[in-house]
């Protein structure tokens, strides 16, 4: 049975195991083709659309109400947008998480460099904390990538390899993924993380199947 959508504005939330996911922006550098935002409004009875973007308080305090009801396992960067768009949240965030001893991981699109050019991105993630990254590369190739992922930036495509690259040179654990869409060179995708010291993942293609609910990929 399928649990009805909750309230709008959710920052933290839970999948189907003890990690807390928080959602702290609905903006994205990219459009990909595969997005579950184009046909649903939240995932796992969460509504994630959110009507102002929560600020350190409000992400510390929905992660205390959460661990109210349980412990986590991890707390991971990941909702209805590019987390890295608010870096400045990720950093105190995962600061404020190493200091409770609690891993933290971002599911980021690897655009977090391009997002925040002042900022060396990788070393700053490293020196707060961050155990962990999921970068979503999800093509072999450039063109392949520009033409699923749809980037904001040109040459995305490099600074993408170039952020897990770099991830995994700062001892940050760096898992590649790939989404398992038609025609997804998967193959080659994992020989990239490969040569990145990388570690990689294909991740389900999440398809529509029912107006209220969507099972959310794993990142």
């Amino acid at each position: 049975m399928t649990r009805p959508l909750t309230r709008p504005d959710t920052i933290a939330y839970r999948g189907s195991g003890s990690a807390i996911y928080l959602n702290i922006t609905n903006r994205c550098s990219s459009d990909c083709t595969f997005c579950l935002r184009a046909w649903t409004d939240g995932v796992y009875g969460e509504v994630l659309t959110l009507a102002h973007e929560p600020d350190f308080d409000d992400v510390t305090q929905a992660i205390e109400l959460e661990l109210l009801e349980g412990p986590a396992g991890e707390v991971v960067f990941c909702g209805f947008g590019e987390p890295t768009m608010r870096l400045d949240v990720v950093l105190a965030v995962t600061g404020w998480l190493r200091l409770r001893r609690i891993p933290a991981r971002l599911d980021t699109n690897g655009h977090g460099q391009l997002l925040n050019p002042a900022v060396d991105v990788p070393p700053a993630l490293a020196a707060a904390g961050l155990g962990a990254v999921t970068v979503s590369l999800n093509a072999a190739d450039p063109e392949n990538y520009d033409r699923i992922c749809r980037p904001l930036f040109g040459k995305a495509y490099r600074a993408v390899i170039q952020f897990a690259e770099q991830c995994v040179q700062h001892d940050i654990q760096t898992t590649v993924t790939a989404v398992d869409y038609p025609g997804a060179d998967l193959a080659g995708c994992e020989a990239i993380a490969t040569a990145l010291g990388a570690a990689f993942r294909a991740r389900g293609l999440a398809a529509p199947r029912g107006r209220d609910r969507a099972g959310k990929r794993e990142e």
